[in-house]
């Protein structure tokens, strides 16, 4: 062995010299292989082993960069990594330092799908946005009979609207032939709406699957007749996480069938519970808005008070009184004259002078005492007649103004209350005890 020299390299700077001639010399590659040993820490950072048949590489992928790759990462999975090679100078460690992953096989496949996106995009094929009618009158639904995806459509139709008219056009949704059927079926129907103007909306969905399931979904003519279709287009194809051509050029995108059912039409449950509501609602208000109206005219009939009614309920009572007095004295007539008479049949039957003097007598004595009592009750019917005057009297608002006041009004009529009714210059109408007066306002005073 050569003796140690003064000039020996630490550890440390041994693993920083192999780091720079690892990263200055093999610099940013892609390398395939399997993956294994998938780590995910809470850090968020992943840890995994590229291996093949004969060798392994560690790599990791951190935070910043890991939440941008799509794909699942797991044990298993071959995959395609782009990074650098590094070594991790603490451990002398050799790994792969990763900044982007994709499976193996798609990365063209998927280069070429994102090229294509942007093209469509940029000519404006992903611009449509028209609102869908909500519920439908006619659905058309462009699916797989036999697939899952328009028996989730149904029941959720079924649950949340059965009134739905949906109509179903059979179409392949995967292969070769999916894409062509799918163009066809959707011109087909933009040609018939002419024929039945119901029909308003179009559902193009399936169920989830790989990305060669729904890769026919992804052709560029399928999104342009998607775009240049008058009739609105629904597009839910897979599961949430897959978004394909035709569900940027669609108007609306559902995430799965059952939301894309949830999303065409309301639920009649939620529908009924909000007419109960309102109609309660209604009523309450009808009922409160009743109850508002009928005090409010009750406060304004106790309020509206003419003194026209008064004098006219006064003059009603005189009627009456005066007619009763006329009946009572027309009754006590009638009385005195049926006992004058009776007394006069008497007096004629009796012959001799004395009876007839003394029925003279008592005739003048009764005439007397009648003129006597018709006199009194006279005077008592006059003098409450003269009462029930003067509590009229006193009620009348003429008294009022024989008293001295007056009462203004301008020239609509209406009577001035304040001070702050009226204007310098104006001219109103004085109403005295006796005459009426035109004055003109000089001045207010407070």
């Amino acid at each position: 062995m050569p003796p140690p020299t003064d000039n020996a390299l630490s550890v440390s700077e041994v693993n920083r010299r192999a780091r720079l001639l690892l990263e200055q010399g093999i610099g940013e590659v892609w390398v395939e292989g399997e993956l294994s040993g998938v780590s995910r820490p809470a850090s968020g950072h992943l840890y995994f082993t590229l291996k093949d048949a004969s060798a392994q590489l560690r790599c990791a992928l951190f935070r910043n960069r890991a939440r941008f790759v799509a794909a699942p990462m797991r044990d298993g999975d071959r995959v395609r990594v782009r990074g650098r090679v590094s070594l991790f100078e603490p451990r002398g460690d050799y790994q792969l330092i990763a900044e982007a992953v994709q499976l193996a096989g798609e990365g063209e496949l998927l280069a070429a799908l994102e090229r294509l996106k942007q093209r469509l995009s940029a000519e404006g094929v992903f611009a449509n946005s028209r609102p869908l009618p909500c519920p439908p009158r006619h659905l058309l639904v462009l699916t797989s009979p036999s697939g899952a995806a328009i028996r989730d459509v149904l029941a959720v139709l079924k649950a949340r609207w059965p009134l739905a008219r949906v109509t179903l056009i059979a179409v392949p949704v995967q292969g070769r032939e999916a894409a062509p059927a799918l163009i066809a079926a959707l011109g087909l129907l933009n040609r018939q709406q002419a024929l039945d103007p119901e029909q308003d909306v179009v559902l193009m969905t399936r169920g989830g699957g790989s990305l060669e399931d729904l890769w026919a979904f992804n052709d560029e003519h399928l999104a342009r007749a998607i775009f240049h279709s008058r009739l609105p287009v629904m597009s839910a194809v897979g599961h949430e996480v897959d978004v394909t051509l035709s569900d940027l050029a669609a108007d609306v995108r559902a995430p799965t069938p059952s939301a894309a059912a949830e999303m065409l039409v309301p639920d009649r449950r939620d529908l009924a519970r909000r007419l109960t509501g309102l109609e309660s609602q209604l009523q309450r208000c009808a009922q409160a808005r009743l109850e508002r109206e009928a005090q409010r005219l009750d406060h304004l009939r106790a309020r509206l008070r003419h003194p026209g009614e008064v004098l006219a309920q006064h003059r009603r009572t005189l009627g009456e009184l005066d007619a009763r007095l006329q009946r009572a004295m027309r009754a006590r007539l009638a009385v005195e004259r049926q006992q004058l008479t009776h007394l006069q049949r008497r007096t004629s039957a009796c012959h001799p002078r004395r009876e007839v003097e003394r029925a003279e007598q008592r005739l003048a004595s009764l005439r007397a005492r009648l003129e006597q009592a018709t006199q009194r009750e006279l005077a008592r019917q006059r003098e409450r007649l003269g009462g029930l005057a003067r509590q009229l009297q006193a009620v009348s608002p003429l008294a009022v103004l024989g008293r001295g006041y007056a009462i203004l009004q301008n020239d609509e009529g209406a009577v001035i209350r304040r001070a702050s009714d009226t204007q310098p210059g104006q001219t109103l109408t004085a109403r005295l005890g006796e005459g009426r007066l035109k004055v003109e306002v000089k001045r207010r005073l407070k």
